[in-house]
């Protein structure tokens, strides 16, 4: 039967609708009359002539109010508006005809009364009765509805389950809502229960997963609720935040994975609009890197302040097409403000970095680009000093050749008391910035300093999140190893801000907030899978977690600051450090024997220079560049 009526066309199923309704209203009228006057045969002149009248007056104000558009199964509540409003006008329309216009005698007028409460109740009724049937049905047959609860009673809970009643895939068996006031009672047929009653719910109603419906609610918030949910190995779901769903970015019932930035619990400052704006707005951009993590969203954030030509800089002609072609679809969006350039090119090459600034009149420089992931750079030690080292000073030195205003260095936490070439190769880049702000010239140079992304091509979440679905294991490399997190967005905003401070030689230190260990990072996000870990204690859980050891050059904890000396700034999450400065006639003398040492790639004569260079560098491993390794096997 169901297979039946899913398989009639649009008209079809209008016309079953208006033929249900001419059969109700007669006798809703009957029925009426009747209980009136006491009869089941009412006898006054032309009672049938009325009882034939009754769908011919109502079916078309129905059809002119859209009542039979509505798609049954997906009709919402506030349809009973409108069925109200058709059925009062109908009424009113046929007692006119019927005194006014027919003369008709012996009608009670209180009958009408009673035929408009008795044919509300058959049209809405019949209504309510049809979407309940409708969804009930599952066209899929075999796949049952999976018992959901949503934590939050609000607005959004409510239109959140709404939208999922519609459908034949979830179905919503309980509430939960920090509200007191909302708690015991019932919406919609369904139970709102208390955060205290997790386990009474988990227990009778057994819902399959738990769905966030709280877009207002803060990150610690979050991350709470979440925590106190993850007791109970469910899987977590959230949706869109405000913001998406108030900018048209996401629609309410797009269910989606827990952002890991509620698992952290950080909640982001709001930028300052004039911090922002001040080397951006209405100037010459150029950002090196530009297809990176950061590069990339910094890219995003400087179109969104409209400056006259935002120069893309990038080594890999994809992730440039792929920016550009983000980039470009944007700025259509926003009216086409802004000039983009995308450039293929190394920053290593001084010359054609200089003839780029020069071409497109560049006052603001922001150098993202870099080799980061610490394994890969330590066994290709050369490669690496190349790109973070002498591509810092090339691209300083053509920034100061071409008068650019405002160069601004992204760094890194791992800079600090470095134990690895990555960290080692950042730290001497700084000292270059350093020892170049000191010269005579007219850029002002500056530093940001800052731990892991999220999201980045090194993280370990996206990682993290492939094990869970491949099964397990996990690979944590330390019990104990800790990191700082930030989200990308947030760190690309507080870079472009940290650079409209700089006075000439500054080092950012964003503020990471508290560290995180990596263990319990992935102990959390099993469980917010649904799923549970397994251990010693707990041998049957689904999924491990294996401890691989502290690759070449990794470090267990993290630091941001290399001295003691830090000031506050205009920013509540940037910090001005104090670092150790070498003069340029002693860098440049160093940078001179590296060039020469990567150019006889003399592994041994970089490492001992940047262990004279860079201070509290303390390398966890011999040299284990590749190529190195197998010239001295060979030899």
């Amino acid at each position: 039967m169901r297979n039946l009526f899913d398989n009639l066309s649009r008209q079809s199923k209008r016309l079953i609708m208006v033929a249900s309704d001419a059969t109700l209203l007669p006798l809703a009228l009957w029925l009426a009359v009747a209980l009136r006057m006491g009869d089941w045969v009412p006898a006054f002149p032309d009672f049938y002539l009325l009882i034939l009248l009754a769908p011919v007056v109502a079916i078309p104000v129905f059809v002119k109010l859209g009542l039979y558009r509505a798609i049954t199964r997906y009709v919402e509540d506030k349809v009973l508006i409108t069925i109200v409003q058709g059925v009062t006008l109908s009424v009113i329309l046929l007692v006119f005809i019927a005194v006014v216009l027919l003369r008709i005698e012996g009608l009670p007028r209180s009958a009408m009364l009673i035929y408009w409460c008795i044919a509300l109740i058959y049209i809405a009724g019949s209504r309510m009765l049809a979407r309940a049937y409708l969804r009930s049905y599952n066209p899929q047959g075999k796949i049952n509805r999976q018992a959901v609860a949503i934590y939050g009673a609000g607005k959004s809970g409510v239109k959140l389950a709404a939208a999922l009643n519609t459908g034949c895939h979830f179905s919503v068996v309980a509430f939960i809502d920090d509200n007191v006031e909302l708690q015991g009672s019932q919406i919609s047929g369904v139970n709102v229960f208390a955060p205290k009653s997790l386990a009474k719910l988990f227990e009778q109603r057994s819902p399959k997963a738990v769905l966030l419906a709280i877009p207002s609610a803060s990150r610690k918030r979050r991350s709470e609720i979440i925590a106190e949910l993850g007791k109970y190995s469910v899987p977590v779901k959230s949706i869109p935040s405000m913001t998406e769903l108030m900018n048209g970015q996401a629609k309410l019932d797009e269910i989606r994975e827990v952002e890991i930035e509620d698992l952290l619990g950080r909640d982001a400052v709001q930028p300052v609009a004039t911090l922002l704006t001040r080397c951006i707005k209405g100037k010459s951009v150029m950002v090196t890197g530009a297809g990176g993590s950061i590069g990339s969203e910094l890219s995003r954030q400087i179109l969104a302040l409209q400056p006259t030509h935002l120069v893309l800089f990038e080594k890999s002609e994809f992730d440039l097409y792929q920016i550009e072609q983000e980039l470009n679809a944007t700025n259509a969006a926003l009216g086409g403000m802004v000039k983009i350039i995308s450039i293929l090119g190394s920053v290593t090459h001084q010359h054609r970095v200089e003839r780029v600034l020069q071409a497109f009149g560049v006052q603001t420089v922001y150098h993202a680009a870099a080799y980061k992931h610490v394994p890969l750079v330590e066994h290709n030690l050369i490669e690496g000093v190349i790109n973070n080292v002498f591509g810092t000073w090339r691209t300083a030195a053509a920034a100061k050749n071409t008068g650019v205003e405002t160069f601004v260095l992204v760094s890194t936490d791992k800079a600090v008391r470095p134990t690895n070439v990555m960290g080692a190769s950042k730290r001497f880049s700084e000292l270059v910035l350093q020892a170049f702000a000191r010269e005579d010239n007219k850029t002002r140079y500056c530093m940001v300093r800052f731990g892991n992304v999220l999201g980045s091509s090194g993280s370990v979440v996206p990682l993290f999140k492939k094990q869970i679905a491949h099964g397990g294991p996990i690979t944590v490399t330390h019990p104990e190893i800790t990191r700082y997190f930030m989200t990308i967005p947030e760190a690309a905003g507080l870079v472009l801000q940290a650079g409209s401070m700089g006075k000439g030689g500054d080092v950012f230190v964003l503020d990471m907030g508290a560290s995180v260990k990596i263990v319990d990072l992935a102990r959390r996000m099993i469980k917010l899978s649904g799923l549970s870990v397994r251990d010693v204690s707990n041998p049957e859980g689904d999924i491990a977690i294996e401890f691989s050891g502290l690759r070449p050059g990794e470090k267990l904890y993290e630091e941001l600051l290399i001295g003691d000396n830090v000031l506050g700034t205009e920013h509540p999450l940037i910090m001005r450090a104090e670092e150790v400065e070498l003069p340029w006639t002693v860098l440049q003398e160093k940078l001179q024997i590296v060039d020469l040492a990567c150019h006889q790639f003399d592994c041994e004569a970089v490492r001992k220079v940047l262990l004279e260079v860079v201070d509290g560098y303390a390398p966890t491993s011999g040299i284990c560049d590749h190529v190195w390794e197998a010239r001295r096997d060979h030899q």
